[in-house]
């Protein structure tokens, strides 16, 4: 065997192609038994209309933009009031220039209520709570188990023992970690301010207390110096006001974080929006306040630390993915379905050399087309640059093409010999 084929072959690690050490997709997440029984237990206490509020609310939460800055507000308020006076001397009226002036502002308000995006919070009690859980639980679990999927696969001897959630909702972080790394986990502090909130997670971890150890706050614990192995925010990001109240609870976050930091979000443009302005301000951000020093080192799913290049194109897609998740059996709830989510997990540890050493791994930013002796990805690639890569076993070997074949969207892919310019566009 040659050693350029040796190196191909190392790769694996000895797995099998189709459980290659790209793989970190899962198939078709359930929810733990016992979150499962204590959920309809929950739901079978009356909630007049509950399969279309339900389905209302998450219409609503995936639709929800980011608050517009007041300091966009106050550009686009500028700009139109310049539009307007420009109108207005054009007609050269003998009108006061007070009460055009007045006009003018008033038209202006007019406007920018009319087009601007009116944000609000999102506020729970015991019965919104209760249609939020029928909504999301199942789909924001999924997302989650999938995020934390990445960490087991990759770092397979990683045991944590602490754990943090902020904005926990339902506890589907606690649960999603539970699966992951079971009894090790011998901490875990769940942080939001909703008190119906809080009680319902209570409810749902109680129905079956095999999960211990959990606590609940309403604000995060004080100390900069306690850190968490695991600290999580999933679809938190987008309850925050704006940039700086973002950019604030993100570093909060760090400070707390020993290991990994794992946010997720909605797969929109929005979600996939935010998540870059937290990864921009982790890498690049002087923290004023050090405890640990290690500097952050994305884990996932950037397989590079540039700007994320699908920012670059236009129109702007999102960077997501896909978990395939039965819901709670409600009436009018197919058998399965799908979650669109984006998520970034940044680590205090350099990457691990051991995922090959002289590959690269590139991620899949798209479903996997297989054709006749050759394979279509898209991807994401360690050098900051999307490419599309027609793979077969002449032109990349016969393991790389075969474990294409077993990938899919989400999963990472070796990539050995350089991608061709002939062979390569942007997407």
């Amino acid at each position: 065997m040659s050693a350029a084929a040796q190196s191909q072959a190392a790769f694996l690690k000895g797995e099998s192609h189709k459980k290659h050490p790209g793989v970190t997709n899962l198939k078709t997440l359930r929810l733990p038994d016992e979150l499962q029984t204590a959920a309809r237990s929950i739901i079978h206490t009356r909630v007049a209309q509950l399969t279309d509020r339900s389905r209302s609310l998450t219409n609503f939460l995936w639709s929800k933009k980011r608050a517009v800055e007041d300091s966009t507000l106050r550009q686009k308020a500028v700009s139109l009031e310049k539009e307007l006076w420009e109108k207005a001397m054009e007609k050269r009226g003998d009108m006061d220039e007070e009460l055009l002036e007045d006009r003018i502002k008033k038209k202006v308000f007019s406007e920018l209520r009319k087009t601007t995006y009116h944000w609000t919070p999102m506020k729970y009690d015991e019965e919104l709570a209760v249609v939020y859980m029928a909504a999301r639980l199942a789909g924001g679990y999924a997302a989650v188990r999938r995020a934390m999927n990445e960490i087991l696969k990759r770092d397979p001897s990683f045991a944590p023992q602490t754990l943090l959630d902020f904005g926990s909702g339902l506890g589907t972080v606690v649960w999603a970690s539970h699966s992951c790394w079971g009894d090790t986990l011998k901490e875990m502090v769940c942080v939001d301010s909703s008190g119906p909130m809080n009680v319902l997670a209570e409810r749902l971890l109680k129905a079956e207390p095999h999960i211990k150890q959990v606590y609940f706050r309403q604000f995060l614990p004080v100390s900069p110096k306690v850190q968490f192995d695991v600290v999580a925010a999933a679809f938190t990001l987008s309850e925050l006001l704006n940039a700086k109240d973002r950019e604030e609870a993100v570093m909060t976050l760090w400070r707390k974080t020993s290991s990994y930091l794992v946010l997720v979000e909605n797969g929109t443009k929005d979600g996939h929006q935010m998540l870059m302005e937290a990864r921009a301000t982790l890498l690049k951000k002087q923290d004023k306040i050090v405890h640990d020093s290690r500097p952050a080192s994305v884990f996932a799913p950037c397989p590079h630390e540039l700007t994320c290049p699908k920012l670059a194109l236009k129109p702007t897609t999102p960077c997501n993915f896909q978990q395939k998740y039965t819901p709670l059996p409600l009436p009018g709830h197919n058998e399965r379905q799908t979650e669109k989510f984006s998520y970034l997990i940044v680590s205090r540890t350099e990457p691990a050399e051991a995922e090959g050493e002289g590959v690269d791994w590139a991620r899949l930013i798209a479903p996997v087309q297989s054709r006749s002796r050759h394979v279509h990805c898209r991807m994401c690639c360690p050098d900051g640059r999307l490419q599309h890569l027609v793979v077969t076993a002449r032109k990349q070997s016969r393991d790389v093409y075969r474990c294409a074949r077993s990938s899919d969207w989400g999963d990472q892919l070796p990539i050995i010999q350089r991608v061709d310019d002939d062979r390569s566009d942007s997407e």
